[in-house]
């Protein structure tokens, strides 16, 4: 079954959780797709947890249009959304030239980071589907850090949710707020909403692939880890260099022969 925009929307509709999990390579993306996963996604965390960047703000759209075909090519099903980077969408204009260039690429949905009804009204004019990011904002927030947890800030939030959903906003991330707002929040739209440190209350869940394989060096609170793929990785590659390095590896079954009479005729012409 394709997961276009209408299959996600039907979802929020009928009360059935969304899953949506990171993507930046063919192989990963190969096998989330078939597992099932709704939304793939190609985000700016590729920065941190594959390009070796010390923040998302360091991703080009370049590095982002890179993964992005690699990605596409492996995926039938799931639903493809695409990070706009840092300062490629200060203005509807910038905004439609990088959502171009995403789409060519292979995205079925862009995604922004922050409060721009502006740009979304301009996308939509030009057939875009369009997500917004609301909440800890990894482009424009240095320290990761729960938002929304006063009175103030909690509805500011919440009415920059409506205005964008005004604006004609396909979907909506929010992350690292209190589980109430994003329930709250959840409730009050009609966009499915898709939550990471947001509580259990929003209409799906996004995680970053390497958080939850066990691949990321640490514990985080709004993640678990589904697998510790991590620590299987580093037991395999230490096996193979224990193996090379005491003759254990290869052995016979992992090598071709010559024929015998093509070895004794390579033997007679170095004699010659």
């Amino acid at each position: 079954m394709l997961k276009d925009m209408a299959y996600l929307q039907e979802k929020k509709r009928r009360h059935e959780k969304i899953t949506m999990l990171t993507c930046y390579d063919y192989p990963t993306a190969v096998l989330e797709d078939a597992a099932g996963v709704d939304i793939l996604f190609v985000g700016d965390s590729l920065g941190t947890n594959v390009l070796g960047y010390d923040r998302e703000v360091s991703v080009s759209l370049q590095d982002v249009l890179h993964h992005l075909k690699a990605v596409r090519r492996g995926v039938h099903q799931s639903y493809l959304l695409a990070d706009m980077p840092y300062r490629t969408y200060q203005t509807p204009t910038m905004a439609l030239e990088t959502a171009l260039q995403l789409r060519d690429a292979g995205a079925d949905g862009v995604k922004f980071e922050g409060f721009q009804p502006e740009v979304v009204q301009a996308l939509r004019e030009h057939q875009f589907e369009v997500c917004g990011h609301l909440g800890y904002n990894p482009q424009y927030h240095e320290k990761a850090a729960v938002q929304g947890k006063t009175r103030e800030t909690a509805t500011k939030l919440y009415h920059e949710a409506l205005q964008l959903e005004q604006a004609g906003l396909h979907l909506l991330v929010l992350e690292l707020v209190p589980e109430e707002l994003g329930g709250f929040i959840t409730e009050q739209v009609t966009i499915p909403t898709i939550g990471i440190g947001a509580g259990r209350y929003t209409d799906g869940q996004v995680l970053i692939v390497h958080d939850m394989l066990g691949i990321t060096p640490m514990a985080l609170r709004h993640s678990r880890e589904f697998a510790h793929v991590g620590d299987a990785m580093r037991e395999a590659f230490a096996a193979y260099v224990t193996a090379v390095q005491e003759g254990a590896f290869p052995t016979d079954d992992n090598v071709r022969h010559l024929a015998r009479d093509v070895y004794e005729s390579l033997h007679d012409s170095q004699r010659r």
